[in-house]
């Protein structure tokens, strides 16, 4: 657990999950003065009835009950933030609009830096509190009032992919107490804080929490009603099947194509929303070597302009690092990988390590075979 020497007054972002609860109990535990504020968030109103009180997504039943128990074991207070309408405008709709187009968009990354973060720094202050608390997993360190975003010791639940848009502003207004934990650690101390949870059936929240499937094709066929079908094409232009519609596919997608009567798999390459095409390609003729990301966001320094500096990187939020050659001119990133990747996809974001170290990141805008 991250030390903290002074007694504070902390406003921790209490969600219901067991991580979040945690949280709470070990600052009061620690002396700390303790207030709880849960949101509400945007669900899907045209999902399944059943489908959303599924225990793997956020802000239902039993997380609120939770939050609730946990609040008044602890005698705090516990408030409640409404980000319903902003959470549909500024994360729901850019989603659906992103998957029209044609991209396949990361909602999680603007929902941290301007939903979430943004909106509980503003009550944190608000409330006079010294500090806001979370459970994400991810570590920040202070050298001389510069902030470093730091993956969390717990390599398989590390968050810091989805954090790298936060400001130096925010993350000198920020804990992540669970950062140098295990995971295994974690649960431990919810049995020794009694925090109601069972063992069997307790599922972690997973996925994006506004509709409840796994996979976002569903979502987006309740909500995009007007896209229609298109040829498959291979890269020379040879039409190979027909697709149910741009949003329903993602690049480095192989089951599902509906393309029958070949004998090699083949994968996305690319989306062309203006022609209603989908490209695809066999194994390895996908892959690519160079993104340009745009929207860039840099954390503690910023590499020197117009020179290249190797780094790695990873596309998405839990998937292997790659390493590769870094150059920016301020306004675009231009990112070389020392090996062909399959999936890269207009965006999705791209993430920077230096170490252990996040430096930055952006959105890919386009990428060269």
């Amino acid at each position: 657990m991250q030390p903290y020497n002074m007694s504070m007054k902390v406003l921790v972002a209490m969600s219901g999950g067991i991580d979040s609860s945690v949280v709470a109990h070990t600052l009061v535990e620690a002396g700390h003065q303790v207030i709880g504020v849960r949101f509400t968030l945007w669900t899907d109103p045209l999902a399944p009835p059943l489908a959303q009180v599924l225990p793997s997504k956020c802000c239902n039943a039993q997380t609120i009950a939770r939050a609730n128990q946990v609040a008044k074991d602890l005698g705090i207070d516990l408030h409640i933030l409404d980000l319903e309408e902003e959470f549909k405008r500024d994360v729901v709709d850019p989603f659906i609009e992103g998957y029209r187009k044609g991209e396949t968009p990361n909602p999680c990354i603007g929902c941290n830096r301007e939903v979430k973060f943004g909106r509980l720094i503003e009550l944190m202050e608000k409330l006079g509190c010294d500090k806001l608390a979370t459970g994400h997993y991810a570590r920040i360190v202070n050298e001389e009032h510069v902030y470093h975003l730091l993956e969390a010791v717990d390599q398989e639940k590390d968050q810091s992919y989805y954090l790298y848009g936060l400001s130096q502003e925010q993350l000198s207004k920020i804990l992540f107490p669970l950062g140098s934990l295990q995971k295994q650690e974690v649960f431990a101390l919810a049995k020794k804080y009694n925090v109601p949870y069972d063992e069997v059936s307790y599922r972690e929240s997973q996925d994006l929490c506004f509709f409840p499937e796994k996979e976002p094709e569903e979502f987006l066929k309740r909500h995009i009603t007007d896209a229609t079908p298109g040829d498959i094409r291979l890269e020379d232009e040879t039409v190979v099947g027909t697709h149910k519609g741009i949003p329903f596919y993602t690049i480095g997608q192989r089951k599902g194509l509906g393309i029958g009567g070949l004998t090699i798999p083949l994968y996305v390459t690319r989306k062309r929303a203006d022609t209603n095409t989908i490209y695809v390609a066999e194994d390895g003729a996908d892959f690519k070597i160079d993104l340009i990301a745009k929207d860039l966001r840099w954390i503690s320094w910023i590499p020197e302009k117009n020179s290249e500096i190797e780094l790695e990187v990873r596309i998405h939020s839990h998937g292997n690092r790659h390493s590769g050659m870094l150059r920016h001119d301020g306004k675009y990133m231009f990112f070389r990988f020392n090996k062909g990747l399959r999936g890269i996809a207009p965006g999705q974001s791209i993430v920077l390590y230096h170490g252990q170290e996040i430096v930055g990141g952006g959105t890919i805008t386009e990428f060269l075979l």
